[in-house]
């Protein structure tokens, strides 16, 4: 009987690379804003139910646990319409030489970046900071 050759994981085929770190991080935020968009479903029920059950869920909503996954969630945005308009390019044929697609990786996470920290920025100017 003759052995059949299994093909290999990609880890062990590619060279690890900024591409792979960017493909990564764009499906893990993709799953990361599914998760946001349930809690946002969550609030907007418990908005739907009434004045006791808002203040409950605005009481768990309103902890630094949460603050700092809507600040996760934030980003995981940011970096997905960057890197979603990155892909669109890519759809009509711009940006595949190497030195593109790098320079398009370092733009979508400085964009990312530069974006969360305004939204961030006009948050607390609205608010008077985070009490």
């Amino acid at each position: 009987m003759t052995r059949r050759e299994r093909p290999l994981s990609p880890f062990l085929i590619y060279r690890f690379d900024y591409t792979m770190v960017l493909s990564f991080a764009h499906r893990v935020t993709g799953v990361l804003l599914a998760g946001g968009g349930l809690v946002l479903v969550a609030w907007l029920l418990a908005l739907a139910c009434g004045p006791d059950a808002y203040a409950r869920v605005d009481d768990i909503l309103d902890s630094w646990l949460f603050r700092l996954l809507l600040l996760g969630w934030l980003f995981s945005f940011c970096f997905h319409l960057a890197n979603g308009i990155r892909h669109l390019a890519w759809d009509l044929g711009y940006g595949f030489e190497k030195s593109h697609a790098r320079l398009s990786g370092w733009i979508v996470v400085m964009v990312a970046a530069v974006m969360t920290a305004g939204f961030v920025w006009v948050a607390l100017e609205r608010h008077g900071g985070m009490s």
